[in-house]
């Protein structure tokens, strides 16, 4: 790859940062050791995806990105319809993307699953461009199923039973890697130094249950937050409404839609709640932070459930189901939570218990994939 000045990486994945983060911790990981390599992000439409991928910056350069017009597949007459629409139109864009790109030297495409990936795997493999499908989640979405079937080679950083494909550890992008001690962490995201710190996230899209839980848990009158601060990361919505609720409770706090500086934010907590989508298991895998996992509620699979277990069984994490009403949620999670806060003991077994699931090195393994790809094209 190094004699390949023009080889040109896609990565095709968008609509949440858990598609987008594993594919900027494999560039980051490629150009390391070969900078002179062209990596290009196939992301949606969605604002999130240009936000996300605006603020990345990989091996000093600015992450270089297109928008595909693909739609997710549904069942339900609007959303299928949409989905029929974009289909062509997402296939044909990223055809004309690899053409270009082909004409100067050689092509991957790394499919990192969901709708995006889809359309730009299908234009890879009528181009006979080598594609490698990064699988996230524990029990694989249509999408990833579908790819698999032409994909030239096919890593998974969860277990999936009954598939033969290849395990790599989490994947997990520098930014959201701890960097300092949790002192330098927590001043520089401008909080008390020597304040234990609890780190509250849905995820790049945030959590609305997760939100009016902590208002409730905030406001309860045990106060089991006394003595610590918070970072909470709401998504688009709820940010205000946390702050009064926290503010009223005399907690200490940041908060907001989003963080770029996650790895400040897992570097500084000693603690942490969060949904268990594959990219926040990565990273409280990475930053050995004691977690609480709330799954996605709502997701037929439960995959996030899947995701998690393997943190669960080594000792290193919490899960706890979602009832969504935050009445509910304080009745069931609010003990689970005030105990962690409460117990150094419990936080101490947590933490070795993620430590011995070894480091989340998964991204350099999926970057070693690359260089035999672009050596050996379809």
């Amino acid at each position: 790859m190094g004699a390949e000045p023009s080889s040109t990486i896609f990565f095709a994945g968008g609509g949440t940062g858990g598609h987008i983060f594993p594919a900027v911790a494999i560039a980051e990981q490629i150009l390391k050791t070969h900078p002179d390599a062209r990596c290009i992000f196939l992301c949606s439409e969605r604002p999130l995806d240009a936000e996300i991928l605006r603020a990345q910056s990989i091996a000093g350069r600015a992450a270089e990105f297109q928008a595909i017009p693909a739609q997710p597949f549904g069942v339900r007459p609007r959303a299928l319809l949409k989905f029929l629409r974009t289909w062509g139109g997402s296939i044909r864009a990223s055809r004309e993307l690899i053409r270009d790109a082909r004409a100067r030297g050689p092509v991957v495409m790394v499919a990192m699953g969901g709708f995006v990936a889809a359309p730009a795997a299908q234009a890879a493999r009528v181009e006979r461009v080598p594609t490698l499908l990064v699988n996230l989640d524990a029990v694989p979405g249509l999408a990833n199923r579908w790819i698999a079937r032409f994909a030239s080679r096919v890593v998974t950083s969860a277990p999936v039973p009954g598939r033969a494909w290849r395990a790599v550890p989490p994947i997990v992008r520098e930014g959201a890697l701890r960097r300092g001690s949790p002192a330098e962490c927590r001043h520089a995201l401008g909080l008390d130094t020597s304040r234990p710190v609890l780190l509250v996230t849905g995820a790049s899209q945030g959590a609305s249950s997760i939100n009016r839980f902590m208002q409730a848990f905030a406001a309860g009158s045990a106060r089991p937050l006394a003595g610590w601060q918070v970072i909470h990361q709401t998504g688009k919505t709820d940010a205000a409404e946390c702050r009064e609720a926290y503010a009223a409770a005399g907690v200490p706090a940041r908060v907001q839609p989003f963080f770029d500086e996650m790895g400040a934010c897992w570097g500084a907590a000693e603690a942490a709640v969060s949904r268990a989508g594959a990219g926040s298991v990565a990273e409280v895998w990475a930053s050995g932070v004691p977690t609480i996992f709330l799954p996605y509620p709502y997701h037929r699979d439960q995959h996030q459930r899947f995701n998690a277990a393997p943190l669960e069984r080594a000792g290193g994490a919490l899960i706890c189901t979602d009832l969504i009403d935050p009445a509910r949620n304080l009745d069931t999670l609010g003990p689970l939570l005030a105990d962690l806060l409460s117990n150094p003991e419990r936080r101490k077994a947590l933490r070795e218990g993620l430590a011995s699931l070894g480091p989340a090195d998964g991204a350099a393994r999926c970057a070693a994939e690359i260089p035999g790809m672009l050596a050996s094209p379809r």
